[in-house]
This record gives C-alpha cells, structure tokens and sequence, in this order.
C-alpha cells in the first residue's frame, strides 16, 4: 500500500482510549475526581516549581500514566484547555508553562532560548514531580522541544506525539523546502526581528503571527483582549528571534531522529502553511513511521482548531502502543 493509504486521514471516527493503554505497564486509569474532569473555563490550579535555576507554573490533573503536553511560541500553560478534560479521564496529565512564558518571570537570565534549555526544564519538572517516564505531546515550537527531550532523555519517554514542530533547517533538504525557507525568513523572520530589535513589539507581532499563519492580516483581525495578551508575550518572542539559529532551531540529524525508540505520531493540519508538511514528510522519512494523522479543517493551531479530532487522534494512538 502507498505511504497516502496508510495515512490516518478524515476517518470519520476514531475510538476513544477509555482502558486500553499498555499492557504490563499501564492498568486502567481510576476515574478522576469531578474537579480533574471538568477544567472548562474555571481559573486552573496552578503551582509553581524552582528548576534549573528558574522558576515554571504548572497545573495537574487526572491520575494513571503521566502525560505532558508542551506548548509552542507565544503559548502558555492556558493553551491546551481543550485537551484537560478528555485526557485526564484517563491520565495523569501535567501542564506548565514554559521558561520565558507568562506567568513565569519575563527576564533575561544569560540562558539562550533553544530546544536544548527547555528540554532540560521539562526533565527538572518532571523529576521534582516525582514522575520517572511519560507521554510527551508536542505543538509547535513544543514539538521541536519534545523532540529534543526524546533525544537527550530517551528513559523518560513512553509515547511522543509531534504536531507540526518547526524544523526548519530541513527545509533546506529539498528544492520546494528551501523555497519556503527563504520565503518565510523573507517575509516573516527577518521583519519580526527587525521591529523587535527597533523596539516596535506591535509590529514584531503582527509580522510574526501574519506570517507564521500564511493569513496576512490575522494579527489586526483578532479581537482587542487576544491582541493584548499576545503583547504580553511578545518578551519570549524577542528572545527566541535574537538566539542564534545553532541553539535556537538546530539542525537536528536524521540518523539521530532515527535512533527514538518511542513510538511516535505525527500531526498535521490539513490547512496549515505548506512548510510543515514538508517537514513533516522528512520527520516521517527519518523515523520509517506510518503513524500519521491529518486533521481536517485545522490550520497551524491544530489542537483548538479541531480539538474533539485531535484529542480522538491521540488517543487512540497512545492505545494502540
């Protein structure tokens, strides 16, 4: 069969994981208590933690096999509001905020920003938490993090789920791939750091967020509050536009990549700018993976795009491993 058919793409439903993880390794998780399970808009409980000389929120719930979930660029622990209540039916899931992100200190620190820096924060998380090994899930920039965590601390992985993670040194691997590369640094990169380096966050933003998107015009679109929050984190933007491309988007190697003993998915949105398929069809090439998931209708912000898919998605992979 071709790669094509194996993709798991628009099925028309997925089964939910409700006591079918791991054998030996993963009895069936007890119910949660009512607070775990129902998240909705209710202020989340979070905590704080000092590690590796920083200091992260972050918020539990649920109980069973750890899960993570990593949030990208201009994220927060808030981002996966979406996910809590489906997935801590079933496990312990964990969500922080990652160094640099609101409601962590927004202070230079003499760390540069990169994949390696955070990779390490989650290892001190998770082991001030007391949790040996677990299910790390990725967005975005936190895809590239997840992946780098799967490489530094290949024990404390059981499942990885890798959505749309922004690798763009493979870009360069193929004609189309370095087009886009140069088309993006062009239009997106280069411009966003220009104003931010001029001191213009407004504008490093509305660069940044128009560009990252594919929709010029989504940033002067969104309403006044989300404009404002996204100003709030326009600190870790500067930060990672100003790191040195070495540390903060590493060209990883596809022998290494190779070498991750987890299972891992892949997820894409079926609308989301044309570079992340392409990165992911080396992802795919490099770990000889068919676990591939396309979410119908969702752009680059898959997970609340089209969140009751993604969450089937997940699961039902994290099932079947």
């Amino acid at each position: 069969m071709s790669r094509g058919g194996l993709r798991v793409l628009l099925l028309a439903a997925l089964p939910l994981a409700a006591s079918c993880h791991r054998g030996a390794r993963a009895p069936a998780a007890p119910t949660p208590p009512p607070s775990a399970r129902r998240v909705g808009a209710a202020p989340l409980p979070l905590r704080t933690v000092q590690v590796n000389g920083t200091e992260l929120h972050y918020a539990e719930f649920g109980s069973g096999i750890p899960l993570v979930f990593v949030h990208g660029s201009l994220g927060t622990v808030e981002d996966w509001r979406a996910q809590l209540d489906t997935f801590a039916r079933h496990y312990r899931v964990i969500v922080y905020s990652r160094r640099y992100h609101p409601p962590n200190p927004q202070r230079r620190d003499g760390r540069e920003y990169g994949i390696y820096l955070h990779a390490d924060d989650l290892a001190a998380l998770l082991e001030r938490l007391g949790v040996e090994r677990a299910h790390i899930i990725g967005h975005s920039y936190g895809g590239y993090v997840a992946l780098a965590f799967a490489l530094r601390y290949p024990d404390k992985v059981w499942d990885l789920v890798l959505v749309e993670p922004p690798i763009l040194p493979w870009l360069a691997r193929t004609p189309e791939g370095d087009s886009l590369r140069r088309a993006f640094d062009a239009r997106t990169v280069g411009p966003a750091r220009a104003a931010f380096a001029r001191g213009d966050s407004v504008e490093g933003l509305r660069r940044f967020i128009d560009g990252a998107s594919g929709t010029p015009g989504q940033f002067d679109a969104l309403p006044a509050d989300r404009r404002a929050a996204l100003l709030g984190l326009a600190f870790e933007l500067r930060l990672e536009l100003s790191a040195p491309a070495a540390v903060h988007m590493p060209a990883l190697e596809c022998r290494d990549v190779a070498g991750i003993r987890s299972s891992v998915l892949l997820v894409t949105g079926q609308r989301s700018p044309r570079r992340f398929h392409v990165i992911e069809d080396e992802l795919e090439r490099c770990l000889r993976t068919q676990e591939v998931v396309t979410v119908p209708g969702a752009d680059h912000q898959v997970p609340s795009a089209n969140a009751r898919y993604f969450n089937e998605a997940v699961l039902s992979f994290l099932a079947r491993h």
